[in-house]
């Protein structure tokens, strides 16, 4: 074969041409459906405008609670976190109120999230008691009442503080005597007495709650109280009033002329 008949047998038939052309173009593959955008993207910018516009006092409490929560958990949505936290303890002050180890049963609640909840709480305590540190206590009652009502109105377990005074009616210190059950906790006036002597206290303010939310004082809580203002009445120490805290309010033993 000569060198022109290869070359010639070498190139493409006709035929082979013309089904190329007619041959229908490979369509482009589907692109894919675009993702549903997720309802909690952009919820936090959303809800601190809202917050910084209209003021914190105007965002209902889980909100709130979930303004606190964006400082631990800085991605993802933590509304159902919060909603069941409330759900859960009951209301915000019991959250914030609640022991580390408590807020660590609810599911996604690690040590993180319960120190910084636990680190509000005392922030909100340690404020209100400098409100009553710094004046005579009877001169600043409303503090008091605020300040007890922080540190108790949401403790699980019956709790027995006392609040020594100087001779100023100022206070010395504020101490747990006992910490009991969920409706008892034991005093012993003669441990009143003493401890009250050994911070050359002149005055006491007997304080404790119940958690059933109930201030109103038992029979038990009217005969302890008795007994503590006899024991101090040998060393001419006054009890100025015994205030029994609950989530439903505070009853003062002096005003219901208990004491």
């Amino acid at each position: 074969m000569d060198r022109r008949s290869a070359v010639e047998d070498a190139s493409p038939q006709p035929d082979l041409w013309a089904r190329a052309a007619a041959a229908p173009e490979t369509e482009p593959a589907p692109r894919p459906a675009p993702r549903a955008r997720p309802h909690h993207l952009g919820h936090r910018e959303r809800l601190r405008d809202r917050a910084l516009a209209g003021g914190l006092a105007a965002v209902p409490d889980y909100e709130l609670l979930e303004l606190l929560l964006f400082r631990t958990v800085p991605r993802g949505d933590v509304k159902p976190l919060a909603k069941q936290l409330i759900a859960r303890f009951g209301s915000l002050g019991a959250v914030l109120a609640a022991s580390g180890e408590a807020l660590r049963t609810v599911p996604g609640v690690g040590e993180a999230i319960a120190l910084d909840l636990n680190l509000v709480q005392e922030a909100a305590l340690r404020a209100a008691r400098e409100q009553v540190a710094r004046r005579p206590v009877i001169s600043s009652w409303s503090a008091l009442l605020a300040y007890v009502k922080t540190a108790l109105a949401h403790e699980p377990r019956e709790q027995f503080r006392l609040l020594f005074l100087d001779k100023k009616n100022q206070l010395i210190a504020d101490e747990i005597m006992n910490r009991g059950t969920v409706d008892h906790a034991p005093v012993y006036p003669r441990e009143v007495a003493r401890r009250a002597l050994e911070l050359s206290a002149c005055a006491l303010i007997l304080v404790h709650n119940h958690p059933s939310g109930d201030p109103t004082p038992s029979s038990a809580d009217v005969d302890m109280t008795r007994q503590i203002v006899e024991a101090c009445r040998a060393l001419r120490i006054g009890v100025h009033d015994h205030l029994v805290v609950g989530r439903d309010g505070t009853a003062s033993f002096k005003a219901l002329g208990l004491i």
